[in-house]
């Protein structure tokens, strides 16, 4: 048996209990029929480790891993691989700007010159900055570009700007590229502002506020931003790019900087499980997950504020697409579909949530085997593929038999 195979079937005899109740047949044959698709995926694209988690009323119900996390050294992927997650990061930004509205500090619909003063630099053809809401800044409506620094060309540059000031810097130079409020355009540098308002009202560092504020709660114990902390380093998963049939290494362990609010969480799945059972909601638990953020605020993230279908990067890469405040939203077969991808340096990561059927799903790899683009063939990558067929697991529960 092939070692890179031989990771995930003993992933899933650990679970041999079965995911699914005796009276749902259907829902097992969709768990089978979609291993047996991230297997093949993942052998015929050259990826070299992905892991899959399935989380069903808080307890994880699928836990599959394959591969290797490191590539030359042969370490192969298990329970405590820690993958990048990306873009998923500004979920939790997202969830931190609502905290803060909870406990009175904000309105959504503040200009976000009220707290980063810095952005009426910002040249606007539209009207002043002050103009841009908070709002509009989570549902990625504000008319920001697209990439935090586009300048960046030379391997020796930092991966990303360390801090506030390269950025500030920026601002008069900076523009707003349509009417506030009236599209979607996903903007990084709109989450590091948002970034900013956290750290500003708080006065704590954005790492600092999200530790104490929703991994500490949730017992992530494992997750971290940015560099690896020692002791963990044996687990950190290294990334790779597929060009043309040829595998690179990306650079490893690498700093966020001061785009850390858009994606510089790193977390093992059975870490990222605890986050998706907190965001699917436990009666029994809910007084203990209301203090971290209400049951109503969450509903109110899932809320579609602004359509993005024309973007095929982002949710479930469809024309239904519709953006919440820093969740996606979509519907297929009856399924309301809520979640975020990311994409960084090597790294896919996918968290999917269900939430009329109770089910979440979490699904990283270490290997791009081709750059994003925004149309439609974004959509026939191994690593979407494999991501739109987790879908069909809602499908089965929402439609059994």
């Amino acid at each position: 048996m092939p070692r890179r195979l031989g990771c995930a079937l003993l992933a899933a005899a650990a679970l041999a209990t079965g995911p699914a109740r005796a009276s749902e047949p259907g829902f097992a044959a969709a768990v089978a029929e979609f291993r047996a698709l991230h297997r093949n995926e993942v052998e015929r694209a050259g990826i070299v480790g992905s892991s899959f988690y399935v989380v069903r009323d808080g307890a994880t119900v699928v836990a599959d891993h394959l591969g290797e996390q490191d590539a030359e050294a042969h370490v192969p992927v298990d329970a405590r691989t820690i993958y990048h997650w990306a873009s998923i990061t500004k979920t939790m930004t997202g969830i931190a700007i609502i905290q803060l509205r909870d406990r009175g500090l904000l309105s959504l619909d503040d200009p976000i010159v009220r707290y980063v003063p810095e952005l009426a630099q910002v040249h606007s053809p539209f009207g002043g900055t002050d103009r841009i809401t908070l709002r509009q800044l989570m549902s990625h409506s504000a008319g920001f570009r697209g990439g935090t620094w586009p300048w960046r060309d030379q391997e020796w540059q930092p991966f990303e700007p360390p801090g506030w000031a390269q950025l500030a810097a920026m601002l008069p130079y900076t523009e707003v590229r349509f009417e506030p409020g009236t599209r979607f355009s996903y903007s990084n540098p709109g989450i590091v502002y948002l970034g900013q308002v956290i750290e500003r009202l708080s006065g704590e560092d954005y790492e600092v506020y999200i530790d104490k504020n929703i991994l500490k709660p949730l017992e992530m114990h494992a997750s971290y931003f940015d560099h690896t902390p020692p002791h963990l380093l044996r687990h950190r998963s290294r990334s790779y790019y597929m060009r043309d049939g040829n595998r690179t290494a990306a650079p490893f362990d690498v700093d966020t900087g001061v785009t850390v609010s858009n994606g510089g969480l790193n977390a093992p799945l059975p870490d990222m499980a605890r986050y998706v059972a907190f965001l699917l909601g436990d009666p029994k638990r809910q007084d203990e997950y209301d203090v971290i953020l209400k049951r109503s605020s969450l509903e109110e993230m899932w809320r579609p504020q602004i359509a993005a279908g024309d973007d095929f990067t982002q949710g479930r890469m469809a024309e239904t697409t519709q953006s919440g405040l820093s969740f996606f939203v979509d519907r297929g077969r009856g399924v309301r579909f809520v979640g975020h991808n990311g994409d960084q340096n090597g790294f896919r990561a996918y968290l999917s949530l269900c939430p009329e059927q109770g089910l979440g799903s979490l699904l990283a790899f270490n290997t791009e085997t081709r750059e994003v683009r925004n149309d439609r063939t974004n959509r026939e990558t191994a690593e979407s593929r494999i991501a739109l067929a987790a879908g069909r697991l809602c499908e089965a529960l929402a439609h059994p038999g």
